[in-house]
């Protein structure tokens, strides 16, 4: 290890990642991962813990659908209509829609994946079912990832938690709420993460073309102040799916390399603050999946 190379963003003396001084600047704490797609190289910061996932458990939703498509057990055109007693909370898609939607299965797995619509991603849930995804996880080895919840239900523990009060800022209540406990929701690690999406990457989740469906998906996520933040550039790619609850902020993605670099990250930040606006821990989370890519193109 030379001079210069201990100087690596997140690097420690030794040569180890560190993130640490950079995610509490930014008033979070957080469990990150990053791993080389082809190589298999992998630096880690708590990236073994079990985290809730939020949102980011309609990745693996994802690619159980798309695997059923594949195997002929779904239609992917098969086109549903979503009515307003299939609507649960959320701002974006069919969640915020007022009359009832008629769409083709995939299209509502694109706004599962595009804008986080809750509506749709229960409409995949149903369809796919919930054990399914949890099998298709167990065959995949990722047994600290599982859904046991739909959006539905997320939202129901979060009234039940909350009396109903939202938004909710109070440090009491938010330390009490079950969505933020892994062990009582939808959950998986950091590490775990970044081995879906290698394999998606890899073409091992599932069939070459569905693979390729669920890249190009995750390639349309409109949010760019979390993970791309971190990678303002026109000729790096960065692909992910972002999860938001109380004080908890996250992506998994994959970051694209002119040179043919692809790496998979995961981060997930809980915020000490309880505001609901939080600039600096959303762009934390492309700061240190940055330092971990270089720290990891470095090696």
């Amino acid at each position: 290890m030379t001079a210069d190379r201990r100087r690596e963003p997140g690097a420690t003396a030794d040569g180890r990642f560190d993130p640490g001084g950079l995610l509490r600047a930014a008033g979070v704490t957080g469990w990150l991962h990053a791993a080389d797609i082809d190589s298999g190289e992998e630096t880690s910061f708590g990236g073994h813990t079990p985290v809730p996932t939020a949102s980011v458990f309609k990745l693996p939703l994802l690619v159980a659908f798309v695997r059923q498509a594949d195997a002929g057990l779904l239609d992917p055109a098969e086109r549903v209509t979503v009515r307003g007693t299939d609507r649960v909370f959320g701002p974006t898609g069919t969640s915020a829609m007022l009359d009832d939607v008629t769409a083709s299965l995939r299209d509502l797995a694109y706004l599962m994946i595009a804008v986080s619509d809750n509506t749709a991603a229960d409409v995949l849930l149903r369809r796919v079912g919930m054990d399914a995804v949890n099998a298709m996880l167990d065959g995949f080895g990722l047994t600290a990832t599982r859904v046991v919840q739909d959006c539905r239900g997320l939202a129901v523990s979060m009234d039940e938690d909350t009396g109903g009060e939202w938004p909710v800022t109070d440090p009491i209540t938010i330390a009490g709420l079950r969505v933020l406990d892994p062990a009582r929701t939808n959950r998986s690690t950091p590490a775990e993460l970044t081995r879906l999406l290698t394999m998606i990457w890899r073409d091992e989740a599932a069939g070459p073309d569905a693979c390729a469906f669920v890249r190009r998906l995750l390639g349309l996520q409109v949010w760019p102040h979390r993970l791309s933040a971190g990678f303002p550039y026109d000729d790096v790619s960065v692909s992910g799916k972002t999860g938001t609850l109380p004080t908890l902020r996250a992506e998994a993605g994959v970051v694209e390399y002119p040179d043919g670099g692809r790496y998979a990250v995961a981060v997930f930040t809980r915020s000490h603050g309880t505001a609901l606006n939080q600039p600096r821990a959303d762009a934390v989370i492309g700061g240190a999946a940055r330092m971990a890519i270089e720290h990891l193109r470095a090696r």
